[in-house]
Protein backbone atom coordinates (compact mmCIF):
# COMPACT_ATOMS: atom_id res chain seq x y z
CA UNK A 1 0.00 0.00 0.00
CA UNK A 2 1.16 3.48 -0.79
CA UNK A 3 2.00 6.01 1.88
CA UNK A 4 0.09 8.93 0.41
CA UNK A 5 -3.42 7.58 0.51
CA UNK A 6 -4.89 9.97 3.07
CA UNK A 7 -7.76 12.07 1.70
CA UNK A 8 -9.19 14.98 3.67
CA UNK A 9 -12.58 16.55 3.05
CA UNK A 10 -12.55 19.39 0.54
CA UNK A 11 -15.08 21.58 2.31
CA UNK A 12 -16.19 21.93 5.93
CA UNK A 13 -19.82 21.68 4.80
CA UNK A 14 -19.38 18.02 3.94
CA UNK A 15 -20.12 16.60 7.33
CA UNK A 16 -21.79 13.23 6.83
CA UNK A 17 -20.08 10.14 5.45
CA UNK A 18 -21.94 7.26 3.92
CA UNK A 19 -21.06 5.13 6.90
CA UNK A 20 -21.93 7.73 9.51
CA UNK A 21 -25.27 8.49 7.91
CA UNK A 22 -26.06 4.81 7.57
CA UNK A 23 -25.06 4.07 11.14
CA UNK A 24 -27.46 6.75 12.31
CA UNK A 25 -30.10 5.29 10.02
CA UNK A 26 -29.51 1.88 11.53
CA UNK A 27 -29.95 3.25 15.02
CA UNK A 28 -33.10 5.05 13.99
CA UNK A 29 -34.47 1.79 12.63
CA UNK A 30 -34.44 0.15 16.02
CA UNK A 31 -38.14 -0.66 15.72
CA UNK A 32 -37.90 -1.79 12.12
CA UNK A 33 -37.43 -5.46 11.22
CA UNK A 34 -33.84 -6.58 11.69
CA UNK A 35 -32.82 -8.87 8.88
CA UNK A 36 -30.92 -11.04 11.33
CA UNK A 37 -28.94 -14.23 10.93
CA UNK A 38 -31.05 -15.67 8.09
CA UNK A 39 -30.36 -12.65 5.92
CA UNK A 40 -26.72 -12.42 7.03
CA UNK A 41 -26.15 -16.03 6.00
CA UNK A 42 -26.71 -15.03 2.37
CA UNK A 43 -24.31 -12.10 2.41
CA UNK A 44 -21.16 -12.24 0.27
CA UNK A 45 -17.81 -12.71 1.93
CA UNK A 46 -16.24 -9.38 2.83
CA UNK A 47 -12.45 -9.48 3.07
CA UNK A 48 -11.05 -6.97 5.57
CA UNK A 49 -7.42 -8.01 5.08
CA UNK A 50 -6.73 -4.95 2.89
CA UNK A 51 -7.86 -2.50 5.58
CA UNK A 52 -5.20 0.11 6.34
CA UNK A 53 -3.47 -0.78 9.58
CA UNK A 54 -3.71 1.37 12.69
CA UNK A 55 -0.14 2.52 11.98
CA UNK A 56 -1.26 3.78 8.56
CA UNK A 57 -4.03 5.98 9.93
CA UNK A 58 -3.29 9.72 9.99
CA UNK A 59 -1.35 11.19 12.88
CA UNK A 60 -3.77 12.04 15.67
CA UNK A 61 -6.39 9.48 14.59
CA UNK A 62 -8.14 7.67 17.44
CA UNK A 63 -8.60 4.05 16.29
CA UNK A 64 -11.60 3.79 18.59
CA UNK A 65 -13.51 6.21 16.37
CA UNK A 66 -12.24 4.96 13.00
CA UNK A 67 -13.72 2.18 10.89
CA UNK A 68 -12.79 0.16 7.82
CA UNK A 69 -15.28 -0.31 5.00
CA UNK A 70 -15.33 -2.94 2.27
CA UNK A 71 -17.53 -2.05 -0.70
CA UNK A 72 -18.78 -4.50 -3.32
CA UNK A 73 -20.22 -2.83 -6.43
CA UNK A 74 -21.89 -4.42 -9.44
CA UNK A 75 -23.89 -2.58 -12.07
CA UNK A 76 -23.48 -1.43 -15.66
CA UNK A 77 -20.91 0.53 -17.64
CA UNK A 78 -21.75 2.47 -20.78
CA UNK A 79 -18.71 4.38 -22.06
CA UNK A 80 -18.14 5.14 -25.72
CA UNK A 81 -18.78 1.89 -27.59
CA UNK A 82 -18.66 -0.11 -24.34
CA UNK A 83 -22.05 -1.21 -23.02
CA UNK A 84 -21.53 -4.03 -20.55
CA UNK A 85 -22.95 -5.33 -17.27
CA UNK A 86 -20.63 -5.50 -14.26
CA UNK A 87 -21.66 -8.88 -12.94
CA UNK A 88 -18.59 -9.54 -10.82
CA UNK A 89 -18.18 -7.01 -8.00
CA UNK A 90 -15.54 -4.34 -7.87
CA UNK A 91 -14.15 -4.52 -4.33
CA UNK A 92 -12.95 -1.32 -2.67
CA UNK A 93 -11.47 -1.12 0.82
CA UNK A 94 -10.77 2.07 2.76
CA UNK A 95 -10.72 3.51 6.27
CA UNK A 96 -12.36 6.69 7.49
CA UNK A 97 -12.81 8.73 10.62
CA UNK A 98 -12.07 12.11 12.13
CA UNK A 99 -8.90 13.90 13.11
CA UNK A 100 -9.39 17.16 14.95
CA UNK A 101 -13.05 17.21 13.97
CA UNK A 102 -12.31 16.84 10.24
CA UNK A 103 -13.15 13.72 8.26
CA UNK A 104 -10.17 11.89 6.82
CA UNK A 105 -9.91 8.80 4.64
CA UNK A 106 -7.16 6.31 3.88
CA UNK A 107 -7.48 4.19 0.76
CA UNK A 108 -6.69 0.50 1.07
CA UNK A 109 -7.17 -1.53 -2.09
CA UNK A 110 -9.33 -2.02 -5.16
CA UNK A 111 -9.76 -5.23 -7.14
CA UNK A 112 -12.02 -6.13 -10.08
CA UNK A 113 -12.42 -8.85 -12.68
CA UNK A 114 -11.94 -8.07 -16.39
CA UNK A 115 -15.11 -7.41 -18.37
CA UNK A 116 -15.38 -8.48 -22.03
CA UNK A 117 -16.07 -5.67 -24.50
CA UNK A 118 -18.86 -6.93 -26.75
CA UNK A 119 -17.73 -9.48 -29.31
CA UNK A 120 -14.19 -8.11 -29.43
CA UNK A 121 -11.23 -9.84 -27.78
CA UNK A 122 -10.71 -6.76 -25.61
CA UNK A 123 -11.24 -6.61 -21.86
CA UNK A 124 -11.40 -3.72 -19.43
CA UNK A 125 -10.38 -4.07 -15.79
CA UNK A 126 -11.38 -1.35 -13.34
CA UNK A 127 -8.48 -0.03 -11.26
CA UNK A 128 -8.02 2.69 -8.66
CA UNK A 129 -7.19 5.99 -10.36
CA UNK A 130 -5.40 7.62 -7.42
CA UNK A 131 -8.13 9.69 -5.74
CA UNK A 132 -11.23 8.93 -3.69
CA UNK A 133 -13.52 10.98 -1.49
CA UNK A 134 -16.43 8.96 -0.15
CA UNK A 135 -17.60 11.78 2.09
CA UNK A 136 -21.18 12.42 1.05
CA UNK A 137 -23.23 15.59 1.20
CA UNK A 138 -26.55 16.83 -0.15
CA UNK A 139 -25.22 16.97 -3.71
CA UNK A 140 -23.40 13.67 -4.19
CA UNK A 141 -22.57 10.29 -2.68
CA UNK A 142 -18.85 10.63 -3.27
CA UNK A 143 -16.12 11.07 -5.85
CA UNK A 144 -13.74 8.51 -7.26
CA UNK A 145 -11.00 8.37 -9.89
CA UNK A 146 -10.86 5.19 -11.91
CA UNK A 147 -8.95 3.82 -14.87
CA UNK A 148 -9.65 0.81 -17.07
CA UNK A 149 -6.70 -1.42 -17.91
CA UNK A 150 -7.00 -2.82 -21.44
CA UNK A 151 -6.23 -6.48 -22.07
CA UNK A 152 -7.18 -9.42 -24.26
CA UNK A 153 -9.70 -12.08 -23.31
CA UNK A 154 -7.80 -14.92 -24.95
CA UNK A 155 -4.63 -15.79 -26.80
CA UNK A 156 -1.14 -16.85 -25.75
CA UNK A 157 0.12 -13.27 -25.51
CA UNK A 158 -1.38 -10.02 -24.38
CA UNK A 159 -0.37 -7.70 -27.17
CA UNK A 160 -1.47 -4.58 -25.33
CA UNK A 161 1.45 -2.85 -23.60
CA UNK A 162 1.69 -2.79 -19.83
CA UNK A 163 0.00 0.41 -18.65
CA UNK A 164 -2.35 0.57 -21.64
CA UNK A 165 -5.61 1.94 -20.25
CA UNK A 166 -8.54 4.29 -20.50
CA UNK A 167 -7.65 7.00 -18.02
CA UNK A 168 -4.35 7.36 -16.22
CA UNK A 169 -2.81 9.77 -13.73
CA UNK A 170 -4.24 13.27 -14.09
CA UNK A 171 -6.33 11.99 -17.00
CA UNK A 172 -8.16 9.36 -14.95
CA UNK A 173 -11.91 8.96 -15.37
CA UNK A 174 -13.43 11.10 -12.61
CA UNK A 175 -16.73 9.84 -11.23
CA UNK A 176 -19.08 11.99 -9.17
CA UNK A 177 -21.61 9.51 -7.84
CA UNK A 178 -25.18 10.49 -7.03
CA UNK A 179 -27.81 8.42 -5.26
CA UNK A 180 -30.26 6.28 -7.18
CA UNK A 181 -31.46 4.23 -4.19
CA UNK A 182 -31.27 5.35 -0.55
CA UNK A 183 -29.12 3.62 2.03
CA UNK A 184 -30.76 0.65 3.72
CA UNK A 185 -29.59 -1.73 6.42
CA UNK A 186 -29.13 -5.26 5.09
CA UNK A 187 -27.67 -6.75 8.23
CA UNK A 188 -26.94 -5.41 11.70
CA UNK A 189 -24.55 -8.17 12.74
CA UNK A 190 -22.34 -7.87 10.80
CA UNK A 191 -23.25 -4.32 9.83
CA UNK A 192 -23.89 -4.33 6.08
CA UNK A 193 -25.56 -1.52 4.15
CA UNK A 194 -26.76 -1.20 0.57
CA UNK A 195 -27.45 1.70 -1.78
CA UNK A 196 -27.49 2.61 -5.45
CA UNK A 197 -25.43 5.31 -7.14
CA UNK A 198 -24.54 6.46 -10.62
CA UNK A 199 -22.69 9.04 -12.68
CA UNK A 200 -24.26 10.04 -15.99
CA UNK A 201 -22.07 13.09 -16.57
CA UNK A 202 -18.48 11.83 -16.70
CA UNK A 203 -16.24 12.10 -19.75
CA UNK A 204 -13.97 9.32 -20.99
CA UNK A 205 -10.59 10.19 -22.52
CA UNK A 206 -8.67 8.52 -25.29
CA UNK A 207 -6.58 5.51 -24.43
CA UNK A 208 -3.13 6.14 -23.03
CA UNK A 209 0.06 4.10 -22.75
CA UNK A 210 -0.98 1.90 -25.67
CA UNK A 211 1.75 2.83 -28.15
CA UNK A 212 0.97 2.19 -31.84
CA UNK A 213 -2.29 0.44 -30.90
CA UNK A 214 -3.81 3.66 -29.54
CA UNK A 215 -5.76 4.72 -32.63
CA UNK A 216 -7.15 1.25 -33.28
CA UNK A 217 -8.18 0.87 -29.64
CA UNK A 218 -9.79 4.32 -29.60
CA UNK A 219 -11.88 3.35 -32.64
CA UNK A 220 -12.86 0.00 -31.15
CA UNK A 221 -13.83 1.55 -27.81
CA UNK A 222 -15.48 4.69 -29.24
CA UNK A 223 -13.12 7.06 -27.44
CA UNK A 224 -12.91 9.81 -26.46
CA UNK A 225 -16.51 10.02 -25.28
CA UNK A 226 -17.86 13.38 -24.07
CA UNK A 227 -19.59 14.17 -20.81
CA UNK A 228 -23.24 13.21 -20.91
CA UNK A 229 -22.72 10.29 -23.30
CA UNK A 230 -21.65 7.79 -20.62
CA UNK A 231 -23.21 6.06 -17.61
CA UNK A 232 -21.73 4.19 -14.66
CA UNK A 233 -24.45 2.51 -12.57
CA UNK A 234 -23.52 0.89 -9.27
CA UNK A 235 -25.44 -1.36 -6.90
CA UNK A 236 -23.39 -1.27 -3.73
CA UNK A 237 -23.18 -3.30 -0.55
CA UNK A 238 -20.73 -2.18 2.10
CA UNK A 239 -19.60 -3.95 5.25
CA UNK A 240 -18.29 -1.87 8.15
CA UNK A 241 -15.92 -2.91 10.90
CA UNK A 242 -14.56 -0.71 13.68
CA UNK A 243 -10.87 -0.78 14.57
CA UNK A 244 -11.55 -1.35 18.27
Amino acid sequence: MTTNRVTSNRTVRRFTTVAAAALLTGLALGTAPAYGADRAAHLPEFDFSACPTVAELPAGADPGTWRCEVMHATGHLRMGAVDEPLTEPMKITFAEGRVGGEFRQVFGKMTAEPIRVGRTPLTLTSQYGGYSDFLSDDTRRGEFDIKFAIGLAHGPLNLTPSGCSVGSGENAVHLVLKDTHPTRVISKDPLVLAFGAQDVEFAAPRTSGCGPLSRALDRALGLPSPAGANTFDMDVTVAIRTYI
